[in-house]
């Protein structure tokens, strides 16, 4: 099993490599696939799959697409829309469809479409080529740095009823664990960003507020879970589980990294 989660964990870094660096409509397009999968799982969970919840698909396609052409002149009109949409299926469909699973299609369109898509503007920002690195090292770097202090250090339980494997000491260490990674990243390529030592420890104290909301995108994703007695969302990545699984905590850095990014560029 181990094994298993450490080849295909290799298999994601080496695509997300290749496709952040790249940018522009391929990320966009990944970004916007991976963002459709998210919604199935999720989808799946509340049991719309196949009903109400392709008007969330179809309204995390016109999402993306309005992005790349920005044919939509304000993006209320789409969640207006998505809404009157949801309500319809609820209504004439009565009473086929619980409350929930409706107001679970429109909530999982921002929760994964939307906050998923804060990679891709990351990604677009000036300077972005680098900043959008910030996510995945307040996420992943964080999750890694958490496991191996928790198993270190851990002694007090931070959410025994959500994940009892989770601590205190655990929290505190992926918070400065993800801050340091981002000095480390930010030195070795310092000059790339034309960066000052100043400017690397802001994008330091970014990595660090990431990494404590990207706490809180695991162990939501673990509620959601918890609430419908599931183990994992999917099985599409071996040894991780689902899109849900493996990028839950990355669903909320990267709007995280994505507004502080913009506030600091507007600022300096």
């Amino acid at each position: 099993m181990f094994k298993t989660r450490l080849l295909s964990g290799i298999v994601l870094v080496i695509l997300a490599l290749i496709f952040i660096i790249h940018g522009g409509p391929l990320l966009l397009t990944v970004a916007a696939i991976i963002s459709v999968i998210g919604l199935f799982e999720l989808y799946r969970v509340l049991k719309v799959e196949k009903s109400v919840g392709i008007a969330g698909y179809a309204a995390a396609v016109v999402y993306y697409l309005n992005l790349q052409f920005g044919f939509i002149p304000n993006i209320m009109l789409l969640i207006m829309a998505l809404l009157l949409v949801c309500m319809c299926f609820f209504v004439f469909g009565y009473p086929r469809f619980h409350a929930s699973q409706v107001m679970g299609v429109f909530f999982g369109f921002f929760y994964v479409a939307v906050m998923l898509s804060c990679i891709y503007l990351t990604r677009e920002l000036a300077g972005g080529t680098y900043l959008v690195w910030l996510i995945f090292l307040s996420s992943w770097g964080c999750d890694t740095s958490a496991y191996c202090f928790g198993m270190l250090f851990g002694k007090h339980k931070m959410a025994p009823k959500l994940s009892p494997k989770k601590s205190v000491e655990g929290a505190v260490g992926g918070v400065v664990g993800a801050a340091v990674l981002t000095i480390i990243y930010g030195f070795i390529f310092r000059n790339g960003m034309d960066a000052s030592v100043p400017y690397i420890m802001i994008m330091a104290g970014i990595a660090a507020a990431g990494a404590l909301f990207s706490m809180v995108g695991d162990l939501a994703a673990s509620a959601i879970k918890r609430n419908y007695d599931i183990k994992d969302y999917g099985k599409l990545i071996p040894g991780h589980g689902g899109i849900l699984d493996r990028f839950d905590s990355v669903i909320f850095t990267a709007p995280v990294i994505y507004f502080l990014s913009l506030y600091i560029i507007i600022m300096i």
